[in-house]
């Protein structure tokens, strides 16, 4: 899913437009939307570990 949604920020959709684009595909809400808070924080968890590796890899 996170690829899907590096996908849609890069059209430049919104949380809410990419949440509703996205469909949680196993577990207990399967079948159901992310709330756009969940795509927030995946952004920001990805935008974090790419900065720790640059700045990993810069060292």
């Amino acid at each position: 899913m996170l690829a899907m949604v590096l996908h849609l920020r890069g059209q430049e959709m919104g949380p809410r437009e990419i949440a509703a684009k996205l469909v949680i595909t196993t577990g207990r809400k399967k079948g159901q939307h992310p709330s756009p808070a969940t795509v927030m924080r995946m952004l920001r968890e990805h935008d974090e570990q790419t900065v720790q590796a640059t700045v990993a890899g810069d060292e």
